[in-house]
């Protein structure tokens, strides 16, 4: 197959094109024009856009068979300031907006559209199991989330089929959140955020890749997704399990009002809310995870520099 991936320097993206290109498929990207980057330096495989002006490069699309819809700011990347959570929104809804609609013009259009999401959908949850069917949350994540996926109808419209990938925390020491863990827990610093009973929905890399490729190949899959392992964890055991995979304690807690001093309204969000997500399409489509368990999905990672 002809695949095509924005994101592709992201987690994610740089270890999909890859494995795609193991496969066995042709993969091109996504680049993003700009001061560095000006018309006419992508490779032949790959796309030129700009979200500034919304200009794609409708043509070298024509024919894929499938894209993969990854970019996006990242979303702890700095405080959220007004400026930082407009560019997030930006970045994800607009460019899911110009894409959708380029997809939807074309003559040749691509099977199916497999795009990133997240299980901020739900927001701060409790105890709740949330399937694919629950509703959404309340706030600014959820908001940002139901106006992404939102963004893509033009092409669902038009007969693509459209795969929203709700992602949990991706676990990886290449990036993500564990490296920004990692040096509080060897140094023996690090404990429950909070009361440590919020739930924390979380994934494998090699999952994360499985999982796209697996919406990629299975058309029963369309709508949201969520894709998280089999078992959400409570913080406390998350902080629990990391700490034994690095072989130090973990018993200095982070109070809430510590974090959210540290980090404002991102705090509520990211660390405080608990997401108890399950994956059910996931199962019923015979999904087999690589890595099902925390103990093994941690070693893993951390064996894992890239």
């Amino acid at each position: 197959m002809r695949i095509l991936v924005s994101g592709a320097s992201g987690l994610v993206g740089s270890a999909l094109v890859p494995a795609l290109a193991a496969a066995g498929h042709a993969v091109g990207r996504f680049v993003r024009l700009g001061p560095r980057r000006p018309p006419g330096t992508a490779g032949p495989a790959d796309v030129e856009w700009d979200l500034a002006t919304g200009h794609i490069d409708t043509a070298r699309i024509e024919g894929a068979d499938a894209v993969v819809h990854l970019a996006g700011a990242n979303i702890a990347g700095e405080r959220w300031t007004d400026h930082f959570r407009e560019r997030i929104r930006h970045s994800r809804i607009d460019g899911t907006r110009i894409l959708a609609g380029a997809l939807a013009g074309l003559e040749r259009r691509p099977r199916v559209l497999v795009q990133a999401s997240a299980v901020g959908f739900y927001g701060d949850r409790g105890d709740e199991i949330l399937t694919e069917s629950s509703r959404h949350g309340d706030g600014f994540l959820p908001a940002v989330c139901v106006a992404w996926e939102a963004a893509a109808a033009p092409a669902a419209e038009r007969g693509v089929r459209v795969v929203f990938l709700r992602f949990g925390v991706i676990l990886s020491a290449r990036g993500g959140a564990l490296p920004k863990m990692l040096p509080a827990f060897r140094m023996g610093l690090a404990g429950v955020i909070g009361g440590g009973r919020q739930w924390m929905p979380w994934l494998a890399l090699d999952d994360a890749v499985g999982i796209v490729g697996h919406a990629i190949d299975n058309a029963s899959l369309a709508g949201p997704v969520n894709a998280v392992a089999p078992e959400p964890v409570t913080n406390r055991v998350f902080t629990k399990t990391l700490g034994r995979a690095v072989r130090r304690p973990a018993f200095l807690p982070l109070p809430a009002f510590a974090a959210r001093m540290a980090l404002g309204e991102m705090a509520d969000a990211l660390l405080l809310a608990s997401v108890r997500a399950t994956p059910g399409r996931l199962l019923e489509s015979g999904y087999a995870w690589r890595h099902p368990d925390l103990d093994g999905a941690l070693g893993a990672a951390l064996a894992d520099r890239g």
